[in-house]
């Protein structure tokens, strides 16, 4: 019935997937390689969790 009150569960991880990538790239700038495959791979399982939900939805 009120269903526009529910709040998106995807919203607060896709910003969260955005600074991930947005870090990484900055890694990858000063070439920190290593920790640039870190932050990335950390993005990659959030963007899973992210299908996860929508999947569900």
């Amino acid at each position: 019935m009120f269903s526009f009150f529910k709040k998106d569960p995807t919203k607060k991880l896709n910003d969260l997937y955005e600074r991930k990538l947005e870090e990484a790239m900055l890694a990858q700038r000063n070439g920190d390689i290593r920790s640039y495959a870190l932050i990335t791979s950390e993005a990659e399982g959030i963007r899973e969790r992210i299908k996860t939900i929508e999947a569900q939805q």
